[in-house]
């Protein structure tokens, strides 16, 4: 969302003039490189046109002028015909990686152990398991009584529900404390609205009963009977309201107990690992409230545990007379986490549990019956810290140099047994049960890679830094398979995402085998805008900081280049939602950087967005890029936005993809800005877009068709580094 001071047509043909009589010797290295890639045969495929209709969108006396206005419209069958010119000419351009793609897409899922199982867990006297058969796109949940050994219910078999449907997704399952109702949503459209439907597990019956426009899950009293669920509004998406439902009532007699008015904060429901709570949640980017209510009270009123306040955050756990509070009260930018008696919960009576540290970034933590179990981040690395209610405390020692550790289903109390989760680079996601008293690892499993070529050996590693442009360092994660040339001579793919302090951690993916095995190295960019060096590095990364977040990347890239990671040629970037603001930012400022760019999801109409508060997720999101109704965030979101500072110039090769139903990016922001840079751009470098006209912001459902966007994407890139060649085009 950026300042663009717009250019006259005479003006922009001379700069198309210019640019085209200044190749630089970078260029005409490109040009070579160019023709080892058959999209750049492909030029003269007649592109799709929109149709320019002029809209002036006039704020603080600035004028606008939006030509692709009219796109915004997904009921507009002249809006659809545009989207599937569109999908067609993405077909003809791709044509000939169609045999590329099926091969692709079949060694990613020959990878995916088809028949696969998660590690059980338990709760309330059962265990609880996910099943994936093969041939099967959707999990069957079962569970068990007592242990796996015993009879395997079957609660739902997701395959079933969705056979109707060409999109299907189960949002959050809940059972009632005695063990006999599911409560689950549903959601047929991708829109992120799920319906709730509940089944008797002691008869396997689904009643008629349906809870429509709801966040798709729901908590349980403790009676059985009783339970909330949230609603959302159905034109902004946004969870604002909490209602209580009596099982086995009429929905239209559901009683309305909460309403979140301030369209800034979206709210939420939850019960207490304690079992004793029910906790009403309203959060914004910078600001959290909560109320509580005895779980074994439902018609009870809830009552405030500590008033919002502007920048106060803060999120609650209960054990036994006390609440945890991870809070950055008192300036502790980094999070701290204090406590309270639970009969005086406002913020005087917080005190002090673990104090704030300059250098240590508190993520979260969990309460056992002898232990507190804190997740922190150093220096960029996730961090487990063990801390008995008694003794002294240690930390979880891994082998890595850069990794993720994290903890999960841990929902019982009374255990010394701690279930964490653990991948790198190369290492793929495993499940451990680790004895906090003895310090012991029990392995339960490893993520399989199917086919048995997979090696880690085979696969190196690495943790750099690169100094971006005001002297901070940037850290880069690297992988690439034993015998990558670090000589300048190849493929690298760099990601990031930089967005909302959300941290990109070094994980395994086997999908990215099908790239490091034909040569590319691939790398994340830690850039500012998440949250890997701490609180600071969020707060850097955005409002009037966002444009560190984009010279970030930009650097790095300078960075692999500069020390021979990558070919100056061969230097690719992908990027998906802010991610995709993220591309369009960066193929605005260095085109030339790039050889191919993919841009998933873009959030690329930042202004234009920011303004409309009948868009999903725009009002909650003000804290996050500004509101353009003040002047100094309008200048500023302008003078990045990508929509509103495309010019003439020759793009890199761009892929861009979205979904017609996406509710976190509405598609009319790639839409728009496809259309925009099909006038303007200069050169023949191949312009890409694809939408699912069936999907949403994740893609399709089912386990292994979101894989077909992945293997389109990759035959994308490795067409544009000369190696779609071989065996997957024979």
């Amino acid at each position: 969302m950026t300042i663009f001071n717009l250019k006259s047509l005479i003006l922009l043909g001379l700069f198309g003039i210019i640019l085209n009589s200044c190749k630089t010797e970078n260029q005409t290295k490109k040009n070579t490189a160019d023709t080892m890639s058959q999209l750049y045969t492909k030029s003269e495929i007649p592109q799709p046109i929109a149709k320019k209709v002029a809209k002036e969108l006039t704020i603080h006396e600035d004028t606008r002028m939006d030509n692709y206005y009219w796109l915004n419209d997904r009921e507009d069958q002249e809006v659809l015909d545009y989207l599937n010119s569109e999908n067609a000419y993405k077909d003809e351009m791709l044509s000939h990686t169609e045999k590329a793609q099926e091969k692709l897409f079949d060694e990613i899922i020959s990878r995916i152990k088809q028949d696969d199982n998660t590690v059980p867990y338990k709760d309330n006297g059962y265990m609880y398991q996910t099943i994936y058969e093969e041939g099967n796109e959707y999990p069957i949940h079962v569970r068990y009584k007592g242990d796996v050994k015993a009879k395997k219910e079957v609660m739902l078999d997701v395959n079933e529900l969705a056979k109707d449907y060409d999109y299907y997704s189960v949002g959050g399952r809940s059972v009632s404390p005695d063990n006999q109702w599911l409560i689950y949503g549903e959601d047929t459209l991708s829109r992120r609205i799920y319906t709730l439907r509940f089944k008797n597990l002691s008869t396997g019956a689904t009643t008629d009963t349906k809870i429509e426009g709801t966040t798709g899950s729901a908590v349980w009293a403790s009676d059985n009977k009783t339970i909330f669920y949230t609603k959302k509004d159905v034109e902004t998406l946004r969870a604002f309201q909490i209602y209580r439902h009596k099982l086995g009532s009429d929905p239209a007699s559901d009683q309305l107990i909460y309403e979140e008015k301030d369209n800034t904060f979206y709210s939420y429901i939850y019960k207490s690992k304690s079992k004793k709570y029910l906790i009403i949640g309203s959060s914004q980017t910078i600001s959290d409230e909560y109320r509580i209510l005895e779980a074994d009270n439902p018609d009870g009123a809830f009552r405030i545990f500590q008033n919002r306040e502007p920048k106060l955050e803060y999120g609650i756990a209960h054990f036994e007379d006390k609440f945890f509070i991870r809070t950055n009260k008192d300036g502790a930018q980094n999070f701290k986490i204090m406590e309270t008696p639970e009969g005086k919960t406002g913020k005087e009576n917080w005190k002090d549990f673990i104090e704030h540290r300059t250098d240590v970034l508190v993520e979260g933590f969990d309460i056992f019956k002898d232990f507190i179990v804190v997740s922190e981040r150093e220096k960029g690395i996730t961090q487990i810290d063990v801390r008995p209610w008694q003794g002294n405390a240690h930390r979880i020692q891994f082998q890595d140099e850069a990794f993720l550790a994290y903890t999960t289903t841990n929902i019982e109390f009374d255990t010394d047994i701690l279930r964490l989760g653990y991948t790198s680079l190369t290492t793929p996601r495993t499940i451990y049960d680790y004895d906090m008293n003895s310090k012991e690892f029990t392995l339960l499993k490893q993520q399989e890679v199917v086919g048995g070529e997979f090696d880690p050996n085979n696969y190196v590693s690495e943790r750099v830094f690169a100094k971006a442009r005001d002297g901070v360092e940037v850290p880069i994660s690297i992988v690439y398979r034993k015998g990558f040339k670090k000589d300048g001579s190849q493929p690298l793919l760099l990601y990031a995402y930089g967005s909302y302090g959300s941290s990109m951690n070094p994980t395994f993916s086997s999908v990215r085998l099908s790239l490091l095995d034909r040569g590319f190295a691939y790398a994340i960019a830690h850039i500012r805008g998440g949250q890997e060096m701490g609180r600071h590095w969020y707060e850097d990364g955005k409002l009037l900081n966002k444009k560190n977040t984009f010279y970030d990347f930009i650097d790095c890239g300078e960075y692999l280049v500069k020390n021979k990671y990558a070919h100056p040629d061969q230097l690719h970037a992908m990027g998906g939602s802010a991610g995709g603001l993220l591309m369009g930012a960066v193929v605005n400022y260095r085109p030339d950087l790039w050889k191919g760019v993919v841009a998933a999801v873009p959030f690329v109409d930042v202004v234009t967005t920011m303004l409309d508060e009948s868009i999903p997720l725009t009002t909650f999101e003000f804290d996050e890029w500004g509101n353009p109704k003040k002047k100094e965030y309008y200048d500023y979101m302008k003078s990045y936005s990508p929509y509103d500072n495309v010019e003439a110039v020759e793009f890199p090769a761009l892929l861009i993809t979205t979904g017609l139903h996406d509710s976190q990016v509405q598609y009319f922001e790639p839409a728009k800005w496809v259309a925009k840079m099909r006038e303007m751009k200069v050169g023949d470098n191949p312009l890409i877009f694809s939408c699912n006209m069936d999907a949403g912001h994740g893609g399709q459902s089912g386990r292994f068709r979101r894989y077909k966007e992945t293997a389109m994407e990759y035959a994308f890139l490795l067409d544009l580094a000369g190696k779609l060649e071989g065996e997957l085009m024979n």
